[in-house]
């Protein structure tokens, strides 16, 4: 610009009488066009090394605030830029990595990884993550590096840039999230078993009852026939003496041996019976004390729920009729001795809440819908109030007195199922008592 504004404001030969007034007024003009162009190309320079000097102060400050590794390579693999950070993670300052070979910064055994990994960047320009370890004081440190070519204005590579985050620490870090996944597991299996104990401590009353009708019948029927035996053993022992036809025929009546021969087969039968009556007890506690755990098995829901159902209703000293009705054999897929806990909590809380009914009624009734196992566990009892029936799962919710529940049962509960795959609810339809509804996976029926 100033060329030609030279080369119109200066004749290339004076005229003989000088310059006249037009000539030096163009020549004005132009020194003050150019001025004024100078001017704006000044501003504009200040303005645009005001932008780059705002962005290498935001360059700087993402690279001393990230707290992930970021380096920026050259062509040659040279370190040109790095954040702060890499003396936290690396204990080598940027300082000390700028204008250092990035192989400096690699462990051996991951350098020829990390040098196919930034060739293929370079070559192909599409980014790649590589897993490398860099070199710290403690020791070779595993990295997840994310690789990205770095271009100029006309697209061709000049080198690339680096993002790249410690594995290490992570891998710590899932290591003990899964240990302490593992201590809540087994957290939550001891508050299943301590839920279980709390419940048959709450049985023991109607266990013992159980047991010593039974136990009390085939006693009494023994007892009977030691009766009945010695008087056969005397009657045999006069026939081995030889006494005569009439002195047995009058023993025989005064002993009166075809009543007890009557009674004998009775009692005989009296005593099968409770020892059978004492069998199915136990067999029924030890179904229900199972732990409940290791492979899931096909087992019938109904047939379940009666074992769980009895035996809360044993421990009862209030009169509450239950029912329980199903479509046949209703097969489910799960652990019988988990799912046992889930109706006894269930049946259980019925009988408490209907603690001031007049006429207390509890139904249970299991069938298939819709692929799965249902049951279903409702009293006439007065009912879950609409405000609390979004808390009734929580753990530690309770509605009874202080000592009279610890509020885990039905969270206990609520979480078998679904660990089952299915799961616990209150019905859709509330009508005068509260209704809940246990799904399972169907089972196959076999």
């Amino acid at each position: 610009m100033p060329d030609a504004v030279s080369h119109q404001a200066f004749p290339a030969t004076a005229p003989p009488g000088g310059f006249d007034d037009a000539v030096w007024a163009d020549v004005l003009r132009a020194v003050d066009r150019t001025y004024a162009e100078l001017v704006s190309y000044q501003d504009q320079l200040e303005s645009q090394n005001e932008k780059l000097e705002a962005l290498r102060r935001f360059l700087g400050s993402v690279l001393a605030s990230v707290s992930d590794a970021l380096i920026v390579l050259d062509r040659n693999g040279t370190v040109a830029e790095a954040s702060q950070s890499l003396d936290t993670l690396l204990a080598v300052g940027k300082a000390g990595a700028l204008g250092q070979p990035f192989a400096a910064l690699v462990a051996e055994g991951s350098r020829g990884r990390a040098a196919v990994a930034i060739e293929s960047v370079l070559r192909s320009r599409t980014p790649t993550t590589v897993e490398v370890e860099l070199t710290s004081p403690s020791g070779p440190e595993p990295f997840e590096l994310s690789i990205a070519a770095r271009v100029d204005q006309r697209g061709k590579p000049q080198g690339v840039v680096l993002t790249g985050r410690p594995l290490g620490e992570l891998r710590r870090t899932y290591a003990e999230l899964e240990q302490s996944h593992r201590a809540l597991k087994e957290a939550q299996a001891q508050l299943v078993r301590n839920e279980k104990l709390a419940s048959l401590g709450r049985l023991l009353a109607g266990v013992a009852h159980e047991l010593n009708n039974p136990i009390s019948f085939v006693y009494a029927n023994t007892h009977a026939l030691e009766k009945y035996a010695q008087r056969f053993e005397t009657y045999f022992d006069r026939v081995q003496a030889g006494a005569s036809r009439e002195e047995l025929i009058a023993l025989r009546e005064e002993l009166r041996l075809d009543r007890d021969l009557r009674n004998l087969r009775s009692a005989i039968d009296g005593a099968r019976d409770g020892a059978e009556r004492v069998r199915d007890i136990v067999e029924d506690l030890r179904r229900l004390s199972a732990e409940g755990t290791g492979e899931t098995v096909d087992f019938d829901l109904l047939e379940t729920a009666r074992i769980a159902a009895n035996w809360v209703q044993r421990g009862t000293k209030r009169a509450v009729s239950l029912s329980l009705h199903g479509d046949g054999k209703v097969s489910a897929l799960g652990r019988p001795g988990h799912v046992q806990q889930v109706v006894m909590n269930l049946v259980q809380n019925a009988m408490d809440a209907l603690a001031d009914t007049p006429d207390p009624r509890i139904d249970i009734h299991a069938f298939h819908r819709d692929g799965l196992a249902v049951l279903q566990v409702t009293d006439n009892g007065p009912g879950i109030p609409a405000e609390l029936q979004a808390s009734v799962f929580d753990p530690f919710f309770t509605t009874k007195d202080v000592g009279k529940g610890t509020g885990l049962g039905l969270s206990i509960s609520h979480k078998i199922a679904e660990e089952h795959g299915g799961s616990l609810r209150l019905c859709d339809e509330q009508g005068q008592g509260a209704c809940f509804r246990l799904e399972l996976p169907q089972g196959t029926g076999r």
